[in-house]
Formats: C-alpha cells, sequence, structure tokens
C-alpha cells in the first residue's frame, strides 16, 4: 500500500489557515514571490515529481532540479520507503519547508494535476510503461535510458509524437564538451570520410550475484518493484543498482554503456535517426548465480554508407576514423586525443555544421524545452535508435548468428525467431497502455 502523507502541500496551508497563520494584517512580501531579482514567482515554476529515487536518481538527477530557479519539485516517489524519505526529507530541507508528497506508487503522482512534469529514474523495465502513462496523463517527461525492449521504443516514439509532449532521453553525452566537439569534428569532414568506429564499453559486475531467496524487508514494495516483468523470489542481489545483469529488467552492460557512447558514434555519423544494416556478436554470459546478461561480448556493426562500428569490452572509450585521421578520447571522458594537432585545435567555422547542445547539461534542456514545447537535445526518436542498437547486439549474441536490420521498417530481416525477441510479454495488469 502507499505510505499516506502526513503533510503535503495543500493540507499544511489548510492547517496553517485553520490555526490563524494567515492573518489579514499588511505583511511585506518577499521578491521570489513577485518573481523579481532573478527569481520565477510560483506561479510560474514548473512543479515536477520525482518517480524512483535510487542512486542516480538522487544523486545526480535530483540536485539539478533543486537549484534551477524554474522547477520545483513536490513529489517524491519510490517503492523502497527508505529511500522515499531520505529523498523527501532532503527536499524539504532545500526548500525550507515540509510540502514534498511522498509515495510508494508513482500512479499517485500522476494523478496529481499540480504537477507539470516528471522525472523517471526507475529499473528499466518500468522506464516506456511509466512515461506512457505520465504523458496520457499530461505530463512532460525526462526519464532515463534505455527501454527494455525495440518495441518498447517504437511505442515510447509514437505516444511522443502524437500527445506532443516533451521528452527528453536522460544521458549527458550531448552536453559533456569532448562528446559533442568530437561528433562536430567529425560532421564538418576534419578526419576526411568516417570509415570505422572503435567503441570499447566496460565489464560488470565482477560476481554472478546470489541468487538464495530472502524475506522481503518491510520497506520495499517488492511487487510493485517487480511490475510488469515476471514473478521472482526476492533477493538483494536482484534489486537496486544490480537489476543491470538480469535480463528481466535491463539489457546488460551494453544497454547500460552503449546508450552513452553509441549515441557519439550515431551522432557523428550523422545516423541518429536510422542505424545500422548489419549486426553480427558473439559473447559469454554470468553462470552459477543470478545474472544472466552478457558478460563479454565482440560485436560488429555495418552501415549502408560503409562505416563499421566495433564494440569490445574495457575501458570506456571512443575512436573515430576516417580517410585523413582519427579522433576519439580513452577513458569516461577522457581528454579529446587526435591523429594530429590540427585536427585537435581545428576550430569550427560560424558558416559550418554547429551540432545543438546545452552546456547546461540534460535536466536544463529538458525544463527549457518545457516552456518553448521544442524537442530536447537528446530526444525520444533519437534516444529509441540509439537503443535499437544495444538490443539488437543482445539478440545478435544471443542467436549466435549474423543479422540483417532495416533501420526504415525498424526490423530484422528475414528472421523470425529476431523479430520475435523485439519485444517481451509484460505480467498483468502492466501492459503498456493504449493512446488516446
Amino acid at each position: 500500500m502507499p505510505t499516506p502523507n502526513p503533510l503535503t502541500r495543500r493540507s499544511f496551508i489548510r492547517k496553517a489557515a485553520a490555526v490563524g497563520a494567515f492573518v489579514a494584517a499588511p505583511q511585506i512580501v518577499p521578491s521570489r514571490v513577485l518573481g523579481r531579482e532573478g527569481h520565477t514567482a510560483p506561479s510560474n515554476l514548473i512543479r515536477v515529481g520525482f518517480i524512483g529515487i535510487g542512486g542516480h536518481g538522487f544523486d545526480w538527477n535530483l540536485p539539478p532540479y533543486l537549484k534551477h530557479q524554474d522547477a520545483r519539485v513536490i513529489a517524491a516517489c519510490d517503492v523502497d520507503q527508505q529511500r522515499m524519505r531520505r529523498a523527501a526529507t532532503f527536499i524539504n530541507r532545500h526548500y525550507d519547508n515540509q510540502d514534498c508528497a511522498q509515495t510508494q506508487d508513482f500512479r499517485e503522482v500522476l494523478a496529481r494535476p499540480d504537477i507539470d512534469a516528471v522525472m523517471i529514474s526507475t529499473p528499466d523495465h518500468w522506464h516506456t510503461q511509466i512515461s506512457m502513462m505520465a504523458m496520457i496523463a499530461g505530463k512532460d517527461v525526462q526519464c532515463e535510458k534505455p527501454t527494455l525492449t525495440i518495441d518498447e521504443g517504437k511505442h515510447l516514439s509514437q505516444c511522443v509524437r502524437k500527445l506532443k509532449k516533451v521528452f527528453q532521453t536522460s544521458t549527458e553525452d550531448r552536453s559533456v564538451p569532448v562528446y559533442h566537439r568530437m561528433a562536430e569534428l567529425v560532421r564538418n569532414g576534419r578526419i576526411g570520410q568516417l570509415q570505422r568506429i572503435e567503441v570499447i564499453l566496460p565489464k560488470e559486475p565482477s560476481t554472478a550475484g546470489d541468487p538464495t531467496p530472502q524475506p522481503v524487508p518491510a520497506h520495499l514494495d517488492y511487487e510493485m518493484w517487480l511490475g510488469p516483468a515476471p514473478q521472482a523470489p526476492y533477493t538483494p542481489a536482484r534489486v537496486h543498482y544490480n537489476f543491470r545483469w538480469i535480463e528481466d529488467y535491463s539489457g546488460g552492460i551494453i544497454c547500460d554503456w552503449g546508450t552513452h557512447l553509441f549515441d557519439t558514434a550515431q551522432w557523428a555519423n550523422h545516423t541518429e535517426l536510422s542505424g545500422p544494416v548489419e549486426v553480427e556478436g558473439i559473447g559469454s554470459y554470468w553462470s552459477g548465480g543470478l545474472y544472466n546478461t552478457v558478460k563479454d561480448y565482440d560485436v560488429t556493426f555495418r552501415y549502408q554508407n560503409g562505416v563499421v562500428m566495433t564494440c569490445k569490452p574495457g575501458n570506456p572509450s571512443i575512436k573515430l576514423i576516417g580517410s585523413d585521421g582519427w579522433i576519439g578520447n580513452t577513458g569516461w571522458r577522457g581528454p579529446l586525443e587526435a591523429s594530429s594537432e590540427k585536427i585537435l585545435n581545428s576550430r569550427i567555422e560560424p558558416g559550418e555544421i554547429h551540432l545543438y547542445t546545452n552546456p547546461a547539461g540534460e535536466h536544463d534542456d529538458f525544463l527549457q524545452c518545457v516552456r518553448s514545447r521544442k524537442d530536447p537535445y537528446f530526444p525520444v526518436d533519437i534516444g529509441h535508435r540509439v537503443n535499437c542498437i544495444c538490443h539488437m547486439a543482445n539478440i545478435s549474441i544471443k542467436l549466435g548468428r549474423k543479422l540483417k536490420w532495416d533501420p526504415v521498417a525498424e526490423t530484422f530481416v528475414g528472421d523470425p525467431q529476431a523479430v520475435a525477441m523485439m519485444d517481451r510479454p509484460r505480467r498483468d495488469p502492466w501492459q503498456l497502455p493504449t493512446l488516446p
């Protein structure tokens, strides 16, 4: 059952009024209430509900929203009461009040008419379901990547476009200077004709996960955590951060990290709204434990324009190789490297291609677009195409064969078994919603 909020914003105002907190005498109104001195008036704030406030939601997504003058976080939702309460306490302390609503059921957040947008930081198997329900409820959405399946990405894209909502695929890469610059240099021909892309993703975790069933903690709504995923016994190795290594909830390291570096590759290759035409991968899996996603992998993608992209495990890096040189970096956010100083120090002139970015990051970009109604820097369609690459790799590895992909029809060619793996069954009642 959802945990009732003992003191919401509205109940606080009602109680204060009942005891005479608001009197008719003249009062000094702070300038921030009127929207002066750089502040946004409360009536113009974008009111945000947070759904999923674990490690990434709390440490990465929450602070920028709290600092943003255009936003006001008014609800904290997590199936884990400990995480929910920690976030609500942090939010209330920041605003110096007790207004933040708390719930373990995301539907209560979506039902609130005073919430304009939601930040979704749940495990992957909930991303599409909650995002679609949020947009149908009238909210704009920033949601962590990726989708759980290829078909989910199709449904999500259709939902965004039909309902004309703002949707930000939540990664920081397009605002990170090193990735933006390498894509821009390649798009402007500084390495000649792009020929090859080498992507290296990490190898995680170090153990296979303990599958031993344990009692469900009292603070965790485990049934809601599972949601559309198959019924499974609780064990700490299954939930929270560890969901990434179990295919019922995620696509492993390729989906977790591929959505970052594959996007830079797509951006540089000018295939953001397309994708490869062929994928071939081999790999090995965790055994003797709970985790069952890919452990080691060697994947090759081929594009219609002749570009070949490879993906292997190691130190997360990317290298873009062209007919006249190469550019890339070693390590996550590592400094820019190039085959020559000329390429490294090249200036993008005013009349050349300038790729859209927002140095203030994904959260600021999303909030600006909520006001402008424009697409954010990582819109749903482009995020979907990156997710497809990750899922294509996992499907090829699992089937153990080369697959042909039609990026226009968004389906595998001549392989019914691969097509069947583009989606998965969902446990009732959590079927994807029908669009109005």
